[in-house]
């Protein structure tokens, strides 16, 4: 019998996915990666071979994803459109890397997912796969049955008994993992409606959170976060506790029309409390210790990286030649930012660094100022050179 890895959340699409394959006369080993999202893990290994499923892999990736996955892009100031910290991006090409390794072990033929076919994640997971073994073959039941909508697939679940969280009432498609948490479906696909409070789980409701700011300290270590509040910590843990800390603060609410890699236009819904608030200090710290020119190309490079991993390449080429020259600027990326967290909003009120290129004798306006101001005549005129008729 033909073998296929399954990765497997145990949620509506999934479920549905797993007894599918069977009915096609398949073998399902499901493979979960944790990656921070919670949950039962006993529990979906239970449901899964209550399923009839023999093998399953549960994988706790959440070191390696924190380390060689979003800090890196975190390095790089990786935001797609100017807001999506690439959350679910940034863990697809890790799932993909899981479920190559067990299909090698399994001796499986097939890798199968969940993702449906004009979303961006079968792209990051199908183009992975393929990267690393070409001879593996992939199958999309999302792209194959004749289920057409998400009550199609809630009443396919009804008739096979298979137990899932999804309603009519609550159709949202969600996807959490530590580094963030993406929402869409239901009356979120009007990009008029106001998203319901009831969707959010990571972020308080700004009017519920203390009328007092919070304020909290990151120090970066070559730009990577180490400390919290004066405190180091392991990867993994100072995540979490940024989380909770920026979550109670209302902080990391995204709203945004983005740009699928399909073609088309989709309105989505994110939750990443230590996503935005490491983005905005590492930034900062950027500000204080890299030249002008550096600083204003790095930007350049930074949207090309968030491209790059929302659109399924991180194992491309361009990718790991982009991850040098990050590995470069950061090498004086080190020192303590200071922030503000007061009803969503997050604010830098401080920052300062042993590799800082800020000289207040120079940019002072008081005494002690060594800035030759007579230069400035000569300066401005050669400056103005070109432009004078």
């Amino acid at each position: 019998m033909p073998k296929v890895v399954l990765a497997y959340s145990g949620g509506l699409d999934t479920s549905c996915c797993l007894s599918w394959l069977k009915d096609k006369g398949l073998e399902v080993i499901t493979y979960t990666a944790d990656l921070g999202g919670g949950g039962d893990f006993g529990q979906l290994s239970k449901k899964a071979k209550g399923c009839g499923v023999k093998k399953v892999y549960i994988q706790d990736l959440r070191l390696k994803f924190i380390k060689d996955f979003v800090f890196p892009a975190l390095k790089a100031g990786a935001i797609y459109e100017g807001k999506y910290p690439l959350a679910t991006a940034l863990g697809r090409p890790l799932i993909a890397e899981g479920l190559v390794a067990v299909a090698h072990k399994e001796k499986a033929q097939y890798i199968a997912h969940g993702c449906t076919g004009k979303g961006n994640d079968q792209v990051r997971i199908e183009v992975s796969v393929a990267t690393l073994d070409k001879k593996l073959k992939t199958i999309a039941p999302l792209r194959e049955w004749s289920l057409k909508t998400r009550e199609d697939e809630i009443k396919f679940a009804k008739k096979h008994k298979i137990k899932v969280e999804a309603t009519k009432k609550s159709p949202y498609s969600t996807d959490l993992n530590l580094w963030g948490r993406s929402i869409e479906c239901g009356i979120l696909e009007d990009p008029a409606h106001e998203p319901p409070e009831t969707i959010y789980q990571l972020t308080k409701n700004p009017r519920s959170c203390s009328n007092r700011p919070t304020y909290i300290t990151v120090e970066f270590v070559k730009g990577i976060p180490l400390k919290l509040n004066g405190r180091k910590l392991p990867a993994v843990s100072l995540i979490a506790k940024l989380n909770s800390i920026a979550g109670n603060c209302a902080v990391g609410r995204i709203d945004l029309l983005e740009n699928r890699l399909v073609g088309i236009k989709s309105r989505e819904i994110y939750e990443a409390p230590a996503a935005v608030v490491l983005h905005l200090a590492h930034q900062e710290l950027e500000a204080l210790v890299l030249d002008k020119e550096t600083a204003q190309f790095k930007k350049l490079i930074g949207e090309k990286y968030a491209q790059l991993v929302y659109n399924g390449l991180w194992h491309s080429p361009l990718k790991a030649a982009l991850d040098k020259f990050v590995q470069e600027t950061q090498k004086n990326v080190t020192g303590v930012v200071k922030l503000k967290l007061y009803k969503g909003s997050c604010i830098c009120v401080g920052r300062k660094s042993p590799q800082s290129l800020y000289k207040k004798a120079l940019a002072t306006y008081e005494k002690g100022d060594k800035f030759d101001k007579s230069a400035a005549e000569g300066f401005i005129k050669i400056w103005g050179l070109p432009y004078q008729k």
